[in-house]
């Protein structure tokens, strides 16, 4: 019987987004778990195998699944580990071995993994913006931030597996937020959900100003972004904010590898609007001349209900 067929997971530190594809980058089946409510990976592992099989049986493909494509926080692409996970319950300090873990649960089939904003970056390639494109750098804007780089049309992995995370590099030097990662300062401290989020709690304590997110009690990214639809003016220096700092960094990240283009996706890419404008504003001003206006900033193209499940599955295919 031919394999047409693979599966894509999406680990987040909150939900866990799976799908069945076919070779059209069509998804057949979709579920999503939760990621965030155990604290033991083997309970997760089992309440994935559980998830996937019973959309594999609502496909219709029971036995022609080729390969499983996982993206995931600090997935080792070379050696199918998650290694110290902070946005992970079931992560933390320690290395899981995650693709052997879920092949045993499925029948053996082939898992392959990656970190999950290079996942990303291949289902970019494969299906989106990033398609006849060999050298990109991919953003992705969620619970944290990740980065993919494609250099000569491969995913740069470095000699352990972990290249590029940017997400990680230093954004503000001195007086820095403290990173889940245990740093200060990082680029994931501010331009991630939780950092616009964070970003907000702290700005509604320092002045008076009026706004809609003062009627709240938890704040989210998303809650700033419907502020700032509302025409909510701190809701939009926000944005602002987070755009300039992204900006300022996405300039040393093109410096580095002089990408065609900068690939933005994920939750808080949501906000273009608002965002759009302080991040070129900002990526112009500390770029080399070299580079100004060379660069595209663009956005992911991918069906955002299927985005995540289309990354990770390309992965399957190549795997």
């Amino acid at each position: 019987m031919a394999k047409d067929y693979v599966v894509g997971i999406d680990i987040g530190g909150q939900t866990t987004k799976c799908g069945i594809v076919n070779r059209r980058g069509e998804v057949l089946a979709r579920t999503v778990i939760r990621s965030d409510e155990t604290q033991d990976v083997e309970v997760f592992v089992a309440s994935l195998a559980e998830a996937l099989h019973r959309i594999i049986d609502e496909a219709g493909v029971e036995g022609q699944i080729s390969g499983i494509g996982v993206g995931a926080p600090n997935g080792n692409y070379y050696k199918g580990t998650i290694e110290y996970a902070p946005n992970l319950k079931w992560g933390g300090a320690k290395v899981i071995e995650f693709a052997k873990m879920l092949s045993a649960r499925m029948d053996d089939t082939r898992v392959v993994l990656t970190n999950d904003a290079n996942a990303a970056a291949v289902g970019e390639m494969t299906y989106g913006a990033a398609r006849g494109m060999k050298n990109f750098i991919m953003i992705t804007l969620g619970t944290g931030v990740g980065s993919g780089i494609v250099i000569d049309g491969n995913v740069l992995y470095g000699h352990d597996g972990f290249a590029g995370e940017l997400g990680h590099t230093c954004a503000v030097r001195h007086n820095g937020r403290a990173c889940n990662c245990g740093k200060n300062g990082c680029l994931e401290a501010y331009c991630s959900a939780i950092g616009v989020a964070r970003t907000a709690r702290e700005w509604l304590e320092m002045t008076d100003e009026k706004s809609l997110l003062r009627t709240l009690d938890k704040i989210t990214s998303k809650d700033v972004y419907e502020a700032a639809k509302e025409g909510d003016a701190l809701a939009i220096k926000i944005f602002e904010f987070t755009g300039r700092i992204l900006g300022e960094k996405l300039a040393d990240f093109i410096e580095f590898s002089a990408p065609e283009a900068i690939i933005l996706f994920g939750g808080l890419a949501h906000a273009k609007e608002f965002l759009t404008e302080p991040i070129q504003k900002a990526m112009d001003a500390n770029v080399l001349p070299l580079w100004r206006g060379k660069v595209k900033l663009v956005y992911s193209q991918l069906k955002e209900a299927d985005a995540a499940i289309l990354g990770a599955s390309a992965l399957a295919w190549e795997g």
